[in-house]
């Protein structure tokens, strides 16, 4: 008995089995997900594209939202000020009017007031060269600001627009305007007109085209007064309480609106996101992405996972926890997020770079693309639940019963 002890395989079975380690089950958990989802190509295959079809929707979709964003704060994000003087109930930057023409002054003579700078925004009517015509939305400024308009001049000169009867648009508008390059004429309100200088990426949310000209160009076309303006810019000295300096203001101008750069800019966004149902349509179409994106991955599991019934039923048999399972569906889940988010996302990105020199501004930013990310893994996870469910209710004597 001795004898035998001492030989190889009695010394070998003597000693006590090594405990499994736990890290070795995880490759298992990913091979067992790679060959469950690769199973059925087809059914991977409509997968894939339902979660890159969501991807591209909600992107798209964001993306467009937050475009309308800042072109809407377009003329206010290139001209800020500190205050603005604008007509009272005034919904938005593109719902001018006319205040009385005594604010300019008013707001100088009050404490805390560096400069005011008035500036006209007025609706026209622009006649083509060669026929046919069109509404624009005229905006006029003040030479003298630290920060003239317009922005982002690609061709001509900003101080050309000081000559009269001259203005700036946007290359973007040119078939809309009956423009072919710089130095081309047409009609506003009956006045010709120059184009001296064209600005590039700089667009409107109604798609009404922006027209720049100087403050002066700019009464004479719409027919203001000279010393009226729809908005007063007003700027403050450093150190001024813009609260205290608001107030102030409105005790001297009781029948207008003095509002932050920041109230001006919500208040235009407000009324043409929500008020007009714009913002509420792009917010529609990004939940009806993730709802086909949910129901398509849901079913995909759905329909594996009564597949391999039997399979996860042997499992169960032979000593697999509910909780191993569950991670195998889990991971088939991630997985697939982890590819449709990857097409999704390039095709995306081609579909802005595609959309950058149109009237359709779309835009995505690292936080949007993070967060589109998390939403996709989000979905296929939340889309797992119901085939999740199928494998809790798993009776292991299914096995035996075949």
């Amino acid at each position: 008995m001795d004898i035998a002890l001492d030989t190889p395989a009695a010394a070998a079975a003597s000693k006590p089995p090594r405990p499994r380690s736990k890290r070795r089950s995880m490759p298992m958990v990913a091979k067992l997900a790679y060959r469950n989802l690769f199973h059925d190509r087809l059914s991977f295959a409509v997968t894939i594209v339902g979660i890159v079809f969501s991807v591209v929707l909600v992107a798209v979709q964001t993306g467009i939202y937050l475009g309308s964003e800042k072109k809407i704060a377009a003329i206010l994000d290139a001209a800020p000020a500190d205050l603005w003087i604008v007509p009272l109930g005034t919904k938005s930057y593109d719902d001018p009017s006319l205040l009385s023409g005594r604010e300019r002054h008013m707001a100088l003579s009050t404490p805390g007031v560096e400069n005011a700078e008035d500036m006209v925004v007025s609706f026209a009517k622009w006649r083509k060269p060669e026929g046919g015509q069109t509404t624009v939305l005229l905006v006029g400024s003040e030479t003298i600001s630290d920060r003239p308009l317009p922005p982002n001049v690609e061709a001509g000169s900003r101080e050309a627009l000081s000559a009269p009867d001259t203005v700036a648009i946007d290359q973007s508008y040119f078939p809309d305007l009956g423009i072919k390059a710089v130095n081309n004429h047409a009609e506003i309100n009956g006045v010709d007109i120059e184009v001296v200088a064209t600005t590039k990426r700089v667009r409107s949310f109604t798609t009404l085209p922006f027209v720049y000209t100087s403050i002066e160009n700019a009464r004479r076309l719409s027919g203001a007064e000279q010393n009226q303006a729809s908005y007063e810019r007003v700027l403050l000295s450093p150190g001024a309480d813009p609260q205290q300096v608001k107030a102030q203001i409105l005790e001297r101008l009781p029948d207008v609106e003095v509002l932050t750069q920041q109230e001006f800019t919500k208040r235009s966004q407000s009324y043409w996101l929500f008020q007009t149902g714009a913002g509420a349509a792009l917010i529609a179409g990004a939940v009806l992405g993730l709802i086909v994106g949910i129901v398509i991955v849901a079913q995909t599991l759905y329909s594996s996972t009564k597949d391999h019934i039997n399979e996860f039923a042997t499992l169960r048999a032979l000593g697999a926890g509910a909780g191993y399972i569950v991670k195998v569906i889990l991971m088939q889940a991630v997985l697939s997020g982890l590819i449709g988010f990857g097409l999704g996302f390039v095709l995306a990105l081609g579909v802005i770079e595609a959309a950058k020199d149109t009237k359709l501004t779309v835009i995505m930013t690292p936080e949007l693309a993070g967060s589109l990310f998390l939403v996709t893994i989000g979905m296929c996870v939340f889309a797992a639940i119901s085939a999740i469910v199928k494998v809790i209710r798993i009776d292991p004597a299914v096995v035996f019963s075949r």
